[in-house]
């Protein structure tokens, strides 16, 4: 009977969303409170539930988003993330121009939150395709996998960062993991695939190339852009990679390498070096934050939302139920949790939607097999939840829209793109369970 209750629950939640159009966040918490009401609780008991859920999976993943979303407007708007690509398609050559591509995607796509980075490379990508003569969808399919990547494998994006807080995950070993397992996924999506695609032709219309291409002369250095862009990839491994020393320097690479702090000093960083620095003040600057706060709070929001269902599934008994259901399956842990993100995506078309919602079901089976990484469980649902983008997800018509393609095209290009991100993220997450002991 939980298992049916959690199954309607969810099916619910998919046509509130997907039928009903009804916001994220709300349709969690009737989904939640329907939830609560056909396990036995009382309101009183939903009620605290609901203010915990929030409480436990927002309280400390609003530093790491908040700072996050402001790393990513400092480095767009400064330029930083056009001077990567500039220089990196320069080094490259034609010859080599998809690898420069997905290599820029990567670097960019790690501080810029997903829809921000699409709108940011979109006008970078027609310029390269116009200088070069190469098809646009050929030199923008390896830089837009590469945004996928970071999106779904990467803290501090807010998918796999709420899904590392839901799983008791660390978030250095998360990102170092997800590097690795992201960057074969990148190599097949991006620039091998791309080769089947040289015979699609795309006219974007300009009306919608928003983003101002900068002069070289405004631009920031090619050192200053990588450092501060990457700042949070190097402080966040940091304990990770370096962390067993002991002494004042194995408490200073803990202070830096702790999530909260990590995020903060990338920030500091960024508005000295691309603001204060390059003679911008700090009310523009600090105008420059709140945008960025208020772009992401809607994802908040569905974390939030995410979290109280989860917490009525715990407090309902609910997931101990699912846990010891799924405990004997014959397939792997790991490959149920892409799978049932997978399914979860192709039902809603929100990735978000479709990893937190994973996450909350597949909790109690880790404890069940703790011979399973936290870590590589954050990657799987991650990659599952890119599975099969269609028609119901917002990134499948920014594809269309800015690349100018019939529904068609986007299917034979965007789709199949997201799905070998997914599965070969699945196949590398695979290996590194049997090699990390």
């Amino acid at each position: 009977m939980p298992l049916l209750l959690c199954f309607l629950g969810i099916l619910c939640l998919i046509l509130l969303v997907v039928w009903v159009k009804l916001d994220t966040f709300i349709s969690f918490l009737i989904v939640s409170i329907g939830l609560g009401l056909a396990t036995g609780m009382d309101i009183h008991q939903i009620s605290g539930a609901m203010q915990k859920g929030i409480g436990n999976i927002l309280g400390s993943l609003v530093i790491i988003l908040g700072f996050g979303a402001m790393l990513g407007k400092l480095v767009a708007d400064s330029g930083a993330a056009q001077r990567i690509m500039r220089s990196l398609t320069d080094l490259s050559g034609i010859k080599h121009i998809t690898w420069a591509m997905a290599l820029a995607g990567l670097m960019v796509g790690i501080p810029m939150f997903y829809t921000a980075g699409f709108v940011v490379v979109m006008p970078l990508i027609y310029a390269v395709g116009v200088s070069t003569g190469l098809p646009l969808v050929y030199v923008g399919i390896p830089m837009l996998s590469a945004l996928s990547v970071a999106h779904g494998f990467l803290p501090p994006h807010p998918s796999p960062t709420a899904i590392s807080q839901q799983l008791h995950a660390d978030i250095g070993k998360t990102l170092v993991y997800g590097l690795i397992a992201g960057i074969p996924a990148i190599a097949i999506a991006g620039p091998v695939f791309a080769r089947t695609l040289k015979k699609v032709r795309s006219v974007p219309d300009p009306a919608l190339l928003t983003v101002r291409v900068m002069d070289a002369r405004e631009l920031p250095s090619l050192g200053l852009s990588l450092l501060t862009a990457l700042m949070p990839l190097v402080l966040l491994s940091a304990t990770t990679i370096f962390g067993k020393h002991a002494g004042i320097g194995g408490r200073i690479i803990f202070f830096i390498g702790d999530p909260n702090m990590a995020m903060l000093l990338s920030v500091l960083f960024a508005i000295y070096a691309l603001g204060l620095k390059r003679g911008k003040s700090m009310p523009v600057l600090m105008k420059s934050l709140e945008d960025a706060l208020k772009g992401v709070a809607p994802v908040m929001l569905v974390i939030a939302g995410a979290g109280v269902f989860m917490q009525v599934m715990s407090e309902a008994g609910v997931n101990e139920y699912i846990g010891r259901f799924l405990k004997d399956a014959p397939l792997s842990p790991l490959v149920l949790g892409w799978g049932i993100a997978g399914l979860i995506r192709i039902a809603t078309g929100s990735a978000t939607v479709a990893g937190l919602t994973a996450a909350g079901i597949i909790l109690p089976l880790l404890g069940m097999h703790p011979e399973i990484h936290p870590e590589l469980m954050v990657l799987a649902i991650g990659a599952g939840s890119l599975m099969c983008s269609h028609v119901n997800d917002g990134g499948f018509w920014l594809f269309k829209q800015y690349f100018n393609l019939s529904i068609k095209q986007t299917f034979a290009t965007w789709s199949v793109m997201e799905t070998i991100v997914s599965v070969v993220g699945l196949a590398i997450v695979l290996l590194l369970n049997i090699i990390i002991r």
